[in-house]
């Protein structure tokens, strides 16, 4: 069984920096690949980035050079660094963990995921 408690949600302003993280708690075999998704209103989830076991990291496009994926694996924690937040950066971020490596599954929102609540993340104007 697996659990994944996200934090670190917010409202800021166009341009500046919020930090996600994600508590990770269960099988460890069910964690090669950590990651962050994003649901924004009336849109698809869709991945965000995501961090393999071997230190591997994987990001779409229009986040590259702007959000940083990281984990500390002592303390089974994962985080998000989002830098230059932009107004469509705005969603619901969901933290998830999956068994299999991130190569084959990573951006796919199927069935390998297990995962957490969501954390609301709104910029404005």
């Amino acid at each position: 069984q697996v659990q994944l408690v996200e934090s670190g949600g917010g409202s800021v302003q166009a341009g500046g920096s919020l930090t996600l993280s994600c508590a990770y708690y269960g099988d460890p075999y069910m964690s090669h690949c950590m990651a962050w998704f994003r649901q924004a209103p009336g849109k698809e989830r869709e991945g965000v980035a995501a961090i393999g076991s071997d230190g591997s990291t994987f990001s779409t496009d229009s986040v590259k050079g702007r959000f940083t994926i990281s984990q500390d694996n002592a303390k089974n924690t994962l985080s998000l660094q989002m830098a230059s937040l932009k107004p469509e950066d705005t969603a619901m971020y969901y933290c998830a963990a999956s068994g299999f490596w991130c190569g084959p599954i990573f951006p796919g929102t199927g069935g390998n995921w297990y995962w957490g609540q969501g954390t609301q993340v709104t910029v404005f104007s």
